[in-house]
């Protein structure tokens, strides 16, 4: 146990060595949740939200936990798809497997770089958020923890099963951001979308919402106890099964015939 530990540990530590010797893809990770932060939030400074409740809630208070969901979505969804469909097109993943690492290593390097990334995004957009927007954080650790935790890992195995159905390196930025950023806009990424909307039916049957739903739950300051959203987490519990079966069943190691 303790030398498979071992042995995903480094392989995680090659994974981010990796990733940060790419400076402009890792620098482009980081900077286009800031740069929609600060252009979003400067369109809507002054702006409140009505459609949450009862009371008024500035726009930016909604908008830092809907950018780390963004920013986790991102890192263990979009990027991790199109890494793993580019590594499959250049022959890497068919080396991996002639190689004595076992694929579970390698696979399990890619989601924890995956997850170290994500964290690393949830601590600067908060930041930022609490620095240069003045939001509040209740302190609700817990609750965020489970959130992002089990956010990261639904939609790393998304992320895997969408490379699965992706035929080749260079159709993965598209497909991949094709189907997260409308489901981003209908989820709630921007402006809240109202849940009895059409948009708002829709939006709740997939994960991205209720993962926004839950984080959010984490920062608002009008809500009492814990901040856990069950309903939500259940949801996304259930499209992490789904992604990790798909996953399983249909991963590829070797590049499509052409």
């Amino acid at each position: 146990m303790s030398n498979d530990a071992a042995l995903l540990a480094r392989q995680i530590g090659y994974e981010q060595r990796s990733y940060w010797r790419n400076p402009t893809a890792a620098g482009f990770t980081f900077l286009f949740p800031i740069v929609l932060l600060v252009i979003f939030a400067s369109l809507n400074s002054k702006a409140t939200i009505t459609t949450l409740g009862p009371v008024r809630l500035k726009y930016i208070q909604y908008y830092i936990p809907a950018i780390v969901a963004f920013g986790v979505m991102g890192a263990c969804f979009t990027n991790l798809s199109i890494t793993v469909t580019l590594k499959r097109d250049a022959g890497i993943l068919k080396r991996v497997r002639g190689t004595p690492l076992p694929p579970w290593a390698y696979l399990g390097g890619l989601l924890g770089s995956s997850v170290i990334v994500s964290v690393l995004l949830v601590v600067l957009v908060t930041v930022v958020g609490v620095v240069a927007y003045g939001i509040t954080f209740p302190g609700r650790w817990l609750p965020l923890a489970v959130t992002l935790v089990l956010g990261s890992a639904t939609f790393c195995s998304l992320g895997l099963a969408l490379s699965a159905a992706i035929p080749n390196g260079e159709a993965g930025p598209a497909i991949a951001n094709l189907i997260f950023f409308p489901l981003l806009s209908i989820s709630g990424g921007f402006y809240p979308v109202p849940d009895t909307s059409v948009l708002g039916r829709v939006a709740s049957v997939f994960p991205v919402k209720h993962f926004i739903n839950a984080t959010f739950a984490a920062y608002d300051p009008r809500r009492h106890g814990w901040g856990f959203r069950p309903t939500d987490l259940a949801v996304m519990a259930a499209w992490g099964v789904v992604g990790l079966v798909v996953a399983l069943r249909r991963f590829r190691w070797e590049p499509s015939l052409r």
